[in-house]
């Protein structure tokens, strides 16, 4: 008897039985990759390495029940984890120290707030904000976190300690300690990085991560590797995760956390959405974000709440779940199953495992964020917009994550203003055998004779409402001969701020004092609400609003021996 279908999970509906092989397959290898990747990510988070087992427990399962994608792979993430160190470092809690109890309690209420603000956008219906990273700032972003990422491992990959300060003084701090460098763990930690290429160059279908970790565990094991100085990650407490709210926080402790909360969930709503709609789109599915916002609040709900931290839509794990042909969240529901059983009887065999093979998985992970071929992609298509990616990703290695997603903030916006701040505007010409051509608005330009069709292609708001105002006066007192029409096509003006409210009257004004009718074409019906509300439509004839262009052209031809407009 089939389950009523509100009983059934949004990414589960419709599951055909002939899927089930496949997703098993597929959650076993996405497993396989997983799991050494997000006990990396702890070195980023600088959380003990069992958390990074629990983000891909009850998180990726919170997530599967009530999300809407069907591949969308949920857990720990790199940038997030960044965002989420440099947040707590910098919150000026006194006496915190990564690793701490302290320390894991503030990421899990980091993780609780996120999964608030994200439930909050979902409610007021914010999940547009995502949509404020464009590509190129994200790329930028991306970049910087990974050149933080790789670098920051190589001390573990020397046997050196981490230098403090900005990123410069920790490069150099290495870079003088290279003489008192371990040997013995420099080769496991480089080892692990050619294993991990090797395998995606000649056997990429074979996740080279869990080969390295498996492989060099083994010989750690074997050859005792803490006796000849090898760093190794110790004892790991096994077991289901801490269930309930972080212990030794209080609500001082939420205004200094807030920033960081914003900072990720930024980064999980744009990161999850982009990643989420790619592969909706590539199998011609409906991306529904909304609903996967609900899912990743739920996630990041339920990190905050089993002791672990933020966790975000991941791209890399959700490519690798789509090439092994894994059709639906059952996939991620197997990587939550082999995940407990690694929590339950495998962890003490991860006691010798040394810190410099997880230092090579991050730093791979590092270096595969540095997009390369994105900059490249985008300094040929978009010249500028690469130098503004380019300026993000030197913000993020040199002021820290927590500058760089601010200025990534900024930048994306004030991309978006300028754009409608330098909107285009053009004359449109009708043509003696129909149809129009459209002219840049240059002084001198008219439709015809006595004829101005002017059309601006950006809504109308306070940024761009003195270049409306000033490049309707260039074309009426430049106009070879004296106007009578000036018709304003309003396809793309569906509203009108009130600063441009304000100028579209002084235009109205100036229009009728040279006895110009100004006439509407097009207009949507909010458009006309708006001008209502502002008395501008009562300055306008009814005679002079057209649904069409066409009658708009042709009405003005009949018009010959209209009188001018009345100046007033």
């Amino acid at each position: 008897m089939a389950l009523p279908k509100i009983l059934v999970p949004v990414s589960l509906r419709g599951y055909q039985r002939a899927w089930l092989g496949r997703d098993l397959l597929a959650g076993v290898t996405l497993a396989a990759v997983a799991i050494p990747e997000v006990m990396g990510y702890t070195a980023i988070a600088q959380t003990p390495v069992v958390t990074g087992l629990y983000t891909i427990l009850l998180p990726l399962l919170a997530f599967a029940l009530l999300g809407s994608s069907k591949l969308l792979v949920v857990g720990g993430d790199s940038a997030t984890a960044a965002i989420l160190a440099a947040g707590l470092a910098g919150a000026g809690i006194a006496g915190l120290q990564p690793q701490s109890p302290q320390w894991v309690a503030l990421c899990g209420l980091t993780a609780l707030l996120t999964g608030i603000i994200l439930l909050l956008a979902r409610i007021l219906r914010l999940g547009f904000l995502g949509d404020f990273l464009s590509a190129s700032v994200l790329i930028g972003f991306l970049t910087g976190v990974g050149i933080q990422v790789a670098t920051g491992q190589i001390p573990d990959i020397l046997g050196v300690p981490k230098g403090s300060g900005t990123w410069f003084q920790q490069q150099l701090a290495w870079i003088t300690g290279i003489g008192e460098a371990s040997w013995p763990t420099v080769a496991y930690g480089l080892g692990t990085i050619a294993i991990v290429f090797l395998f995606k160059l000649v056997l990429p279908k074979i996740p080279g991560a869990i080969v390295a970790v498996i492989g060099l565990l083994t010989v750690a094991t074997l050859t005792d590797a803490p006796s000849y100085g090898v760093a190794v990650i110790g004892a790991i407490e096994g077991g289901l995760p801490p269930i309930g709210l972080p212990q030794g926080v209080g609500w001082s402790d939420v205004g200094a956390l807030v920033p960081t909360a914003f900072a990720c969930f930024f980064i999980v709503i744009a990161q999850s959405a982009a990643t989420s709609r790619s592969f909706a789109l590539k199998h011609g599915d409906r991306a529904d974000v909304n609903r996967d916002i609900v899912g990743l609040s739920a996630a990041n709900l339920a990190a905050g709440l089993s002791g672990t931290f933020v966790v975000n839509g991941s791209p890399t794990k959700t490519q690798i779940l789509d090439g092994v042909k894994g059709r639906t969240q059952v996939a991620n529901l197997v990587v939550v199953v082999v995940t407990l059983i690694v929590l339950l009887f495998l962890t003490g065999l991860l006691t010798d495992l040394p810190k410099a093979v997880l230092a090579g998985v991050v730093f791979v992970i590092g270096v595969e964020l540095i997009d390369i071929k994105g900059l490249v992609r985008v300094s040929r298509r978009r010249p500028r917009e690469v130098v503004i990616a380019i300026v993000t990703a030197a913000t993020v290695v040199v002021a820290g994550v927590g500058a760089g997603i601010v200025l990534a903030l900024v930048l994306s916006l004030l991309d978006v203003i300028q754009r409608q701040y330098e909107a285009r505007a053009l004359v449109v010409v009708p043509k003696t055998e129909g149809g129009y051509t459209y002219d840049d608005a240059s002084p001198g330009v008219q439709s015809a004779p006595g004829l101005i069709v002017f059309r601006f292609d950006a809504e109308l708001f306070f940024a761009n409402a003195s270049g409306f105002t000033d490049r309707v006066e260039a074309l009426v007192s430049a106009a070879p001969t004296p106007v009578r029409w000036f018709v304003l096509d309003c396809t793309g003006i569906s509203d009108v701020d009130y600063s441009a409210g304000q100028s579209l009257a002084d235009v109205t004004g100036y229009l009728h004092k040279r006895g110009i009718h100004l006439v509407l074409a097009r207009p949507e019906d909010r458009f006309l609400d708006t001008l209502r509300r502002y008395e501008l439509l009562e300055r306008i004839s009814p005679d002079h609003i057209f649904s069409d262009l066409d009658k708009a052209v042709a009405a003005f031809g009949d018009s010959a021996g209209e009188r001018p407009a009345p100046s007033v």
